[in-house]
Parts: structure tokens; sequence; C-alpha cells
């Protein structure tokens, strides 16, 4: 479900987290590039509902990716394009934001924004019933008993070719392009975990070149209820 995200993020980052005396449920996927991760979580979160609303609980479940640029944006006063390159994993050089720092009022350096989006997305797994997509969510939830942490991967030839075939590039620039987006979201993750730790540990890891994502969803589901997510 992603109808009126931004609202549900909204009231869910604001409430106190000392609210609820146990954080969570919480569910990440991480995923190496090319790897179908938003699709297994619209997929998951449907067939989560769809057992709550049989049983008549609430809440239902949720699934963030980028969407979370807009919160941060909100929570740093700075329009979400002026934030953007972080969460497409690039970063500015020195001149640039030295640069920026004088002509900008509201100016924020990476660390800062870095900092708001681990902020937030923390919040939203302490709150919980959250499928939280890649921006290291494994890494800021981990201590959260009631938790799920799950990693897609492929072979490199896999990820290239269904690469090559979404950006329109040969299959070599596609490898090239799939293992400098890796790259960039392991460092994404090493810099609120550490290079070396064990602190990106998946609880569960799914070969998707040989599993489905309906097979994956149904592991996932029946997952959930033995760690009693739902």
């Amino acid at each position: 479900m992603k109808t009126d995200l931004l609202s549900y993020l909204t009231q869910r980052y604001y409430k106190d987290e000392r609210s609820k005396t146990e954080p969570g449920p919480v569910i990440t996927i991480s995923r190496e590039y090319g790897c179908p991760a938003k699709d297994v979580a619209a997929r998951l979160s449907e067939a989560l509902n769809n057992k709550l609303i049989v049983r008549g609980e609430r809440p239902l479940w949720r699934w963030i990716s980028k969407e979370i640029l807009n919160e941060v944006a909100r929570e740093l006063e700075m329009d979400p394009e002026e934030i953007r390159y972080v969460f497409e994993y690039e970063k500015k050089g020195v001149f640039d934001d030295i640069l920026k720092s004088h002509s900008q009022k509201y100016y924020k350096n990476d660390r800062k924004i870095r900092n708001t989006i681990g902020k937030v997305i923390r919040s939203l797994g302490v709150q919980g019933h959250i499928i939280i997509v890649g921006r290291a969510g494994v890494v800021l939830t981990k201590d959260i008993p009631r938790s799920l942490h799950v990693n897609l991967e492929a072979p490199l030839e896999w990820r290239a070719l269904r690469t090559s075939e979404k950006k329109c590039m040969s299959i070599e620039q596609a490898r090239k392009y799939a293992l400098d987006m890796d790259r960039k979201r392991r460092e994404f993750r090493e810099y609120y975990a550490g290079k070396n730790t064990d602190y990106t540990r998946y609880d569960v890891t799914f070969n998707c070149m040989t599993l489905s994502v309906e097979e994956i969803v149904d592991s996932l589901i029946k997952i959930a209820e033995l760690r009693k997510l739902i």
C-alpha cells in the first residue's frame, strides 16, 4: 500500500517513539542492483495486509523506498531536489560544498542529510508495520527484536541482462553499471555501520534468478508468521 504515503510518514515520524513498549515489526529488503526489490515489497505488503484484513486487525503494512526523500527534505526544510543526489548515492565535491554553504541560507552538508535519513528510517522502524527497501534499513533497525532482514541477490550476468533491457545499454555497460551501484550502496550502508562490521548480516537471502517474486513472497510470509511479525 502506498496511498497517502507522505501523510502516513509524517504522522508516524512525529509520534513519540516511547509511546510503544515494543518497537516494530519491521522488514528490510536489501538487494544487489537489478533484483526486483520493489516488486517483492509491494506484493509482500499486499499479502501481509490480506491476512490482517481477514483477522480484522490493524494497522496495515506499508512499504517505502525513495518516497522517504520528501520526509527528509521536510525535516531539513529543503527542496527534495536539493538532496536527491544523496538518495542516488552521489557525493558533492569539496569546492561545490563550500560554494553552496555560502550561497544558500538553509544549506545542509552530506553528513547532516545522511544523519537525518538515518533518524527518519530508524523512527519508522520503531513505529512498525513498515517494509523498508534499501536506505541502509538493515543497519538502522537491526537491533529491533521484531524485525526481519532480507537480501536479494542474483548472478551478475542475469542482473546485467535485466539492466541492459531497462537502461537500453550494452551488456558490458550494464555489467559495469550494476557493479558501480552495488559499490555505492555498500558505501551508503557503511556510513552507518562502519566497514567490516556484522551489522549488515541478513536473516535470509534469496536468489532472484532461480526464485520468482511470488515464491520469495510466499517464503517471507511463512517466516514472518514464525517470527510472530504478523
